[in-house]
């Protein structure tokens, strides 16, 4: 039996069939031949301080932000902590970046979460840690003036460190006064006392109701040697009236001078004699902290926690402006005391309720000056031309006359909670 011819319609059919499924093929082929895997278009970077970020560590309060281009941030873009907590970041309204609101922590390492979609519509992920810098100390740092405190016209701001600054020109450009009126003033580096120390004098006393506003930006300062500042600081305080009290040991008394005009003039007794020790010292002294009741020891004097009233502590070589009923006898003319300045009980407690924190006590008449061994503030024996030579960039640090408003004073900490110094 032979095979059926086909017909026309079937060979035309099977032609076409043909035809389509070789442009089928060939379509496939090219499309296998010519494309690779897709490269999206967008592309991401990520910067601290507007540079690459790189190996190295970076300092904690650069600025770090990520951008993209050719596409844009998804909203699940984020810095993520070690410990997985979120950093707080602010993308830009047309999601082309995202930056940190910030500083980060020394020595952690961060990680880059979310996703960034290119003008393609292709989404990739985020990659890639930030790393920062790991000091290998912290420089601590405490102020003696606390916000909203109102002081006397002679008090120094004093930044006092835990340990050793190297770097201190890094750390005095780091630091800025702000004065309202404004008030020409410098820091002077002082001895090291556990650690360093800065203070910020002015030229002349204050004006009365200046006001004080000090920043300290450390956070983030390398202080030298790899020393790293603990945080930055600022602190707000108001200059009170003016009040100085007016002493000269040949006088046997002491006038205080409020605003100009003397309101107390109170017979007292100096230190004096043959010994050393004795001596009231000669100078500026400043007010530094005051007790209704303080016990004093003094071994080379051969007493030992003697309760005083009323005793104002005006240098910490152990000074102080308190009651003694035992030297009432020759107050007003002569002068027999260990150093400190004595009054009645009822007299002592006049000038202890006027006395605040940064009042000038002029000390005169005395055989032996005030010096640097004689206390934590004597910034007021040295001229101002030699003040200024304690700065270690020699020049006075800017002054504006921005207001800054002191609130909230601080408690002054119980007798129980400091250490009894030995007095003189």
């Amino acid at each position: 039996m032979g095979l059926a011819q086909p017909t026309r319609r079937t060979v035309l059919a099977a032609v076409g069939l043909g035809v389509l499924g070789a442009v089928a093929s060939a379509c496939t082929r090219s499309s296998e031949k010519d494309a690779g895997p897709h490269k999206p278009t967008v592309r991401i970077d990520y910067a601290a301080a507007d540079k690459p970020i790189g190996a190295e560590p970076i300092n904690p309060t650069a600025k770090v932000t990520v951008t993209v281009r050719d596409g844009v941030l998804n909203p699940d873009v984020k810095l993520l902590r070690p410990d997985g907590k979120v950093v707080p970041g602010t993308m830009a309204p047309d999601r082309s970046s995202f930056t940190l609101d910030e500083p980060l922590g020394y020595g952690k390492t961060y990680t880059w979460s979310g996703t960034a979609t290119g003008f393609d519509r292709v989404s990739v992920d985020l990659a890639g840690k930030v790393v920062t810098v790991a000091p290998k100390a912290i420089a601590e740092m405490t102020v003696n003036i606390g916000d909203g405190q109102t002081v006397g016209i002679a008090a120094p701001v004093i930044l006092k460190f835990n340990r050793t600054i190297t770097d201190k020109a890094a750390v005095e450009k780091a630091l800025t006064v702000t004065t309202e009126p404004a008030t020409e003033g410098a820091w002077g580096w002082l001895g090291e006392d556990n650690g360093s120390r800065i203070h910020w004098r002015p030229r002349e006393y204050y004006r009365p109701g200046t006001k004080v506003h000090v920043e300290a930006n450390l956070y983030g300062l390398d202080c030298g040697d790899g020393v790293y500042g603990d945080s930055d600081v600022t602190v707000d305080f108001a200059v009170g009236r003016s009040q100085i009290v007016k002493a000269d040991a040949n006088s046997h008394q002491i006038v205080v001078v409020r605003d100009g005009a003397p309101i107390m003039t109170l017979p007292c007794s100096y230190g004096g004699g043959d010994l050393d020790r004795n001596v009231t010292r000669s100078g500026t002294h400043v007010v530094t902290e005051k007790w209704a009741d303080f016990y004093m020891t003094n071994p080379a004097a051969g007493y030992f926690r003697i309760r005083e009233r009323w005793a104002v502590r005006i240098s910490n070589n152990g000074e102080f402006i308190h009651a003694n009923p035992e030297t009432v006898g020759v107050q007003g003319s002569s002068n027999v005391t260990n150093g400190c300045i004595n009054l009645s009980l009822a007299n002592a407690q006049r000038y202890f309720e006027s006395a605040i924190y940064g009042d000038p006590v002029e000390v005169t008449g005395t055989r032996i000056a005030m010096s640097e061994r004689d206390g934590d503030i004597y910034d007021w024996i040295y001229s101002w031309a030699q003040w200024k030579q304690f700065s270690a960039v020699k020049h006075t640090v800017p002054v504006r006359s921005a207001p800054a408003t002191p609130s909230g004073a601080p408690k002054v900490p119980p007798a129980s909670a400091r250490p009894a110094p030995a007095p003189r």
